[in-house]
């Protein structure tokens, strides 16, 4: 079946889970020169090839693919711990948020609560979201553990939803990664893909694709959802009338002393 364009106007997410590097953190620039800096120690020099496939792994994955590319298999762990020490070295000297980034979350936290889905280990991506102010704005973080899978597997969106108290249909997941947002499809999430575009059928996994989180036609659609709070007050009016609506039913099955009923205007029996 194929995927909608766009985010349908009328639909509005129950819970929004958005990935953290590449798409609220600019740390893509982050992890390729992590990568480049180890690789280089080990005497090679990653090209455009390794780069891509690199985009979006778990960085143990990372780390094995460097090993098999620098022909040290049996240095893997100790390539993985030195890209991930260079990695937040990195981060701490320059934490970069993406375009659109903040205002994208401060304008969904009001329509829906927000987490956070990685593939990162967690204390890197809080201390990501610390370094640009943006943790408070998520109830939680998801990463991969014992018994959550990485990234493509539906994992960490699956979970994240959970927490977020709503089956995957019900959220949206913002996404920079093929291996994202596969993940997310199949966890059952809507997505937003964001980045430069993929091949077609990588692309088509999104419902919509935008270059940055600043594009003009999501900030649209995300500004002119309700807000939770809105809904909340509809869903409380339509109680409150629903139950009124029910009383008057059955006060109308009583009988007036010296009168008809409701239901029976001529006062038959």
């Amino acid at each position: 079946m194929t995927r909608p364009p766009t985010l349908d106007p009328d639909w509005t997410p129950e819970a929004v889970v958005f990935d953290c590097d590449g798409t609220l953190i600019d740390s893509e620039q982050h992890w390729q020169r992590a990568r480049a800096i180890v690789l280089r120690g080990f005497g090679h020099a990653p090209d455009e090839e390794f780069a891509e496939r690199a985009k979006g792994l778990h960085y143990r994955d990372c780390g094995v693919l460097m090993a098999e590319l620098v022909g040290a298999p049996d240095h893997a762990q100790d390539m993985t711990q030195q890209l991930l020490n260079t990695f937040r070295a990195l981060v701490a000297r320059e934490p970069v948020t993406t375009r659109g980034a903040r205002e994208l979350v401060r304008t969904l936290e009001r329509v829906a609560p927000l987490a956070v889905a990685s593939n990162c280990p967690e204390d890197v991506v809080r201390f990501s979201l610390e370094s640009v102010n943006l943790r408070r704005h998520f109830r939680h973080i998801v990463v991969p553990d014992d018994r959550i899978r990485p990234k493509p597997h539906p994992d960490t969106y699956a979970e994240a939803a959970r927490r977020l108290g709503v089956p995957g249909g019900r959220a949206l997941a913002v996404e920079d990664s093929v291996n994202g947002m596969k993940a997310a499809v199949a966890a059952g999430l809507r997505v937003v893909g964001v980045g430069p575009r993929p091949a077609p059928e990588d692309a088509a996994l999104a419902d919509l694709w935008v270059a940055s989180l600043d594009d003009p036609a999501l900030m649209a659609w995300a500004e002119s959802r309700p807000t939770s709070a809105d809904r909340s007050d509809t869903a409380h009016t339509a109680g409150a009338a629903g139950a009124s609506d029910s009383a008057d039913a059955a006060d109308a099955k009583v009988p007036r002393p010296g009168g008809p009923t409701r239901q029976d205007p001529a006062g038959a029996s």
